[in-house]
């Protein structure tokens, strides 16, 4: 489940990595060695992840030239290491030429990349979907064809800049499009499958391209780019970051605003996320040695909110964030020893004691350390913490039990606190990572609060575990 700022487990995705850059100095843009576009950020556990797609034109060029997408990942959102390409064009065997702008989407323990790839058949570019275990794969072609072409009913003028979101409910939606043609469709839970007619989003003003929707404290957002001269850009030839907010997946949209400025490049593709309890808008420039127009290069800055849910205007800095390492999960305050457990059910065969004991799990198959199982319910289960006097909390780590029998990763989980008369989402909450073989970490703003609960969504005809189950101090 999402709230754009995507927190995901990375289970034994690091296994796969058989060479990788040293990580790179904080610094913008965060890589050089190459030239990298249209980045897409996705944290996953402790760790932040940015899919792009790699520029390739020589100097002087005056066309894109995309054949593959790399991924970059860091711990404290400033320096960064490279794992190369993890998917090309290659990847589609029915695809042609031209891997643009991508974004990566957890469901269910797996990974679904969605596309911008230039296809065989009538038409111009198309949206294809990858899949793979790990957020580094290996990725394969997941449909065997676009998922969205210029033969889908009321596709857009250019079908690119996919992104995908996934509400608290498990719903998800595909948003893209490109030459004013913002358009949306729900996807079906397989994640390759329009689940109704694709539909115009009204409200996003001024739309030009790449859209990236995310959630915060009850609000849906848009960011997009925006070519207008309207107080975007001096020229149309360039592009600036607007958004819109809805309290609706679907819209209508609010205009609310410029997020981001025109940068040194023509194009302006961003995406927004959480981590660490620290908000940061991925996007690219021309800034790179021998950058350009079609020699991209991705950055990341700081993005601040107002009091009223209004979006600051970001500084463009060449220095990069500084680093946030937060606090990894087993570390600082855990509140979760001196809580009381409870759960809604818990297996004969598993024990509460689990959830707090302090183990260390060794991956999400062990053990040694107790499991808690609440086989064989189905469906939504909870587990609670309660603590005799009020705590202020903020983040939560969570490691799951499978048991590659009756319990499996869930499909979902929310984290909810107690008002004092009702259990309600912790505020500003993201995703809550459903991810085997790691910790979870989820944050969200402070709540003081008696009772803090986990509730937990199964896959069907599955029951769900936990290994461990933290909850840290504000």
């Amino acid at each position: 489940m999402r709230t754009r700022n995507r927190v995901f487990g990375l289970g034994a995705a690091l296994a796969l990595v058989t060479a990788l850059a040293p990580p790179a100095l904080a610094a913008n843009p965060i890589v050089t060695s190459y030239y990298t576009a249209d980045p897409a950020p996705l944290v996953v556990g402790n760790t932040l992840y940015v899919y792009a797609g790699r520029d390739e034109a020589p100097p002087g060029d005056t066309n894109f030239r995309m054949r593959e997408w790399r991924v970059l990942s860091s711990t404290d959102a400033a320096t960064w290491t490279d794992h190369g390409a993890r998917a090309n064009i290659a990847t589609f065997p029915w695809a042609g030429a031209d891997a643009w702008a991508s974004e990566v989407e957890p469901r269910g323990g797996k990974y679904y990349w969605y596309t911008s790839v230039n296809g065989n058949g009538a038409g111009w570019m198309d949206i294809g979907v990858a899949v793979g275990d790990s957020p580094l794969g290996p990725f394969r072609d997941a449909k065997g064809g676009p998922l969205i072409s210029d033969s889908t009913p009321n596709s857009s003028g250019l079908n690119i800049d996919p992104t995908v979101f996934t509400d608290d409910d498990g719903q998800a939606y595909l948003y893209w499009g490109g030459y004013w043609g913002a358009r949306a469709a729900k996807l079906k839970p397989d994640m390759i499958e329009l689940d109704g007619p694709v539909v115009t989003p009204q409200g996003l003003a001024n739309f030009w391209e790449a859209p990236w929707m995310f959630k915060r404290n009850g609000l849906y957002y848009m960011v997009y780019a925006a070519n207008d001269t309207n107080g975007c850009v001096t020229s149309s030839s360039h592009a600036c970051q607007r958004y819109a907010t809805a309290t609706s997946p679907l819209g209508p949209w609010t205009h609310r605003g410029v997020v981001l400025d025109q940068v040194s490049s023509t194009t302006n593709h961003a995406g927004v996320v959480q981590f660490n309890g620290q908000w940061y808008i991925v996007y690219h420039n021309a800034d790179a040695p021998g950058g350009g127009d079609f020699r991209r290069s991705v950055a990341v800055d700081l993005l601040h909110f107002n009091a009223d849910g209004t979006m600051r205007k970001v500084t463009q800095t060449t220095t990069g964030p500084p680093p946030n390492p937060g606090t990894n999960p087993g570390t600082g305050t855990n509140l979760a020893p001196s809580a009381a457990a409870s759960t809604s059910y818990v297996s004969a065969w598993e024990s509460l004691a689990a959830l707090n004991n302090g183990g260390t799990p060794a991956n999400s198959a062990d053990r040694s350390n107790l499991a808690y199982g609440n086989w064989p319910e189905r469906g939504t289960q909870w587990v609670e913490y309660t603590w005799p006097t009020a705590k202020s909390v903020n983040r939560v780590s969570t490691y799951w039990f499978d048991d590659d029998q009756g319990i499996d990763l869930p499909a979902s989980c929310q984290v909810q606190y107690w008002t004092g008369s009702a259990y309600a989402p912790v505020p500003g909450q993201s995703a809550c990572g459903v991810a085997g073989n790691t910790s979870n970490s989820t944050t969200f703003t402070a709540v003081s609060t008696t009772r803090l609960r986990l509730s937990i969504t199964s896959k069907p005809d599955f029951s769900t575990g936990v290994l461990e189950w933290q909850a840290f101090q504000a």
